[in-house]
């Protein structure tokens, strides 16, 4: 709703500005167009983030003063401090790195953002930028179109870079244009009113921008064309550092855990150092000065002097957070906590802030899937058998097991499955889904979460299968005849030596042993349904079953061969793979 609100209050007030002063439309189609490209360079970036970028940032959060460095070099990189924020929070959600290591990539993200700062002082500012930026968008044009995904990334990279420049060249003939009309300098405010009064006017653009870079590169336009005074644009800057939280606080509102814990990290983070550069914004700039003269920065030079300021005070934001990152990690830990006790038929690991890559969104699905597994399916089924999981887990002989399990448990397979099942069946097939249909995935991928729905459905027909045989299992607990007591216990044995092994095969340490024992055990089941029973068969030349007993005994016989192929096939889609498959993005990057 405030978002909302907000959208709308810009869009009125853009309106009217352009309707009264005409001479500001080339100013806002400048920022329009810097913005746009900043979307292309993310969309860009965001094809390469399946592979090595991820893999960097994975990788670089043992240490904290890794995870600093890698968040300030691929933000610095990919001009998008939003995307790696996105990408942290996918991995803490996902379960893939500590928050503690988020933290450092977040802080890390604020020192690279300054490299914005840098391009524009630094480069776009110095030379006819217009004449740079049509050759990069006639080339990202055409590698846009190219089928190949890699080059599609490269196509946006070029085009978003082309757009970015091409933003600052109009924003920059604006104010150029713009002062002929109206001198905003005249309205400088020196001293601390100054600060407090433009540290929040950039707060509030970098609010409506969503941008605090696009926000920086309007400061240092306004300030290269005299539009605004050197101490004022400090203070935007500091404004654009805080007012950048904003945007993130509004984006954790309906964010998971996770991305609540990260957002107000990011808060705590940026006031702090907006308020530490606002109580020295004097002395920093003294310091600016002085090192100005080391670096051989012209006094008047006001562009690079505002990046240098940038750099410093988020780099002393940095070095005043760093003793306090554990500390910070607890109390995020203690004040969003996550729910713990979900409700049974409340999926534990999807949540749609790891749906942004796929990396990410297979572990997670994967993860789903093994819990519905080893909770339910595992559950359901023992007890249909009138077993006890505890018993299925223990070292017992399965015989014993077996004889003493002659108590119905009056178990509702039916009520079980709506209960436990059904509509976290449906959450996976529609996350699933929906991973296929908004993510880009290679052939490995659309495998994988191809994988996880097979999986999923023949874990739904083995429970429909368990329905059927425990009808049979209870009806044959209350009668007399011994033989066919005998032909359903050896079904529940052969059923529950499965799911031992199948236990011993996802918690045991000699996976290969309970995996050739798996297949083993598939192997002789599809042989059994090809062969017929001839113990049955026995019983029925001999009259001591009836002909209404033999059929159900044939009918089940063939069901339990079935369960048992389909449990071993559930085992193997999901536990004979990889817990995070991120490794398995950087392969195969352009098959699809």
């Amino acid at each position: 709703m405030i978002r909302k609100s907000l959208f709308f209050g810009l869009l009125i007030v853009l309106g009217v500005s352009l309707y009264l002063n005409p001479n500001f439309k080339t100013i806002s189609a400048g920022v329009a167009i810097l913005l746009f490209g900043m979307i292309m360079l993310e969309e860009g970036f965001r094809v390469f983030t399946k592979g090595p970028l991820q893999n960097i940032l994975k990788k670089a959060t043992d240490k904290l003063y890794k995870s600093i460095t890698a968040g300030a070099f691929v933000t610095a990189l990919i001009q998008s401090s939003s995307l790696v924020s996105i990408l942290t929070i996918s991995f803490i959600s996902a379960g893939l790195i500590s928050l503690g290591g988020g933290l450092g990539l977040i802080f890390g993200a604020n020192i690279g953002t300054t490299a914005t700062a840098w391009l524009v002082a630094g480069f776009g500012l110095k030379i006819k930028i217009s004449a740079l930026a049509m050759p990069m968008l006639v080339f990202g044009i055409i590698f846009s179109f190219q089928k190949k995904v890699s080059l599609k990334g490269v196509g946006h990279v070029l085009a978003g870079l082309g757009f970015f420049f091409l933003g600052i060249h109009y924003m920059k003939e604006g104010f150029d244009v713009f002062k002929g009309y109206i001198d905003l300098s005249e309205y400088a405010v020196s001293g601390f009113l100054g600060v407090i009064i433009y540290t929040g006017l950039g707060i509030i653009i970098t609010t409506i921008l969503q941008s605090s870079s696009a926000t920086l590169a309007l400061i240092l336009t306004a300030l290269a064309a005299g539009q605004i005074e050197y101490e004022n644009a400090l203070a935007l800057a500091i404004g654009a550092n805080v007012g950048t939280t904003i945007t993130a606080i509004l984006g954790a509102l309906s964010s998971n855990s996770a991305g609540k814990r990260l957002a107000v990290a990011h808060f705590i983070f940026n006031i702090i150092t907006g308020l530490v550069a606002i109580a020295f914004i004097f002395p920093l700039a003294r310091l600016v000065n002085n090192l100005s003269e080391v670096l051989h920065i012209a006094p008047t030079n006001y562009t690079l002097k505002l990046a240098l300021f940038h750099t410093i005070f988020n780099v002393i934001g940095v070095l005043l957070m760093i003793p306090f990152v554990k500390i910070l990690a607890r109390f995020l830990m203690r004040f969003f906590k996550e729910k713990i006790n979900k409700d049974v038929d409340e999926p534990k690991y999807l949540n749609p802030s790891i749906l942004k890559f796929p990396g990410s969104a297979i572990s997670a699905l994967i993860n789903e899937s093994k819990y519905l597994y080893k909770n339910s399916v595992f559950e359901i089924v023992s007890h249909a058998l009138n077993i006890h999981r505890a018993d299925i887990k223990s070292e017992e002989k399965l015989k014993t097991i077996i004889k003493k399990s002659n108590i119905d448990l009056e178990t509702n397979v039916e009520d079980l499955y709506y209960t436990k099942v059904k509509i976290i069946y449906g959450e996976i097939i529609k996350y699933a889904s929906n991973a296929q249909s908004t993510l880009k995935l290679n052939n490995k991928q659309i495998k994988a979460i191809t994988d996880i729905k097979i999986a999923n459905r023949k874990m739904v027909e083995i429970i429909k299968d368990a329905r059927e045989l425990n009808k049979n299992i209870v009806l044959v607990l209350n009668m007399d005849n011994k033989y066919l007591q005998n032909e359903y216990d050896d079904y529940r044995k052969k059923i529950t030596k499965v799911l031992r092994t199948i236990y011993l095969f996802r918690t045991g340490d000699d996976t290969e042993k309970y995996a050739l024992k798996l297949k083993e055990l598939k192997s002789e089941a599809k042989a059994n349904v090809r062969q017929s029973n001839k113990s049955i068969d026995k019983l029925i030349r001999k009259n001591l079953i009836t002909a209404e007993m033999a059929s159900s005994l044939f009918n089940d016989y063939a069901n339990v061969n079935d369960m048992i192929k389909k449990l071993i096939d559930v085992a193997e889609l999901l536990y004979s793979k990889k817990d995070s498959l991120l490794e398995e993005t950087s392969e195969n990057e352009n098959t699809n």
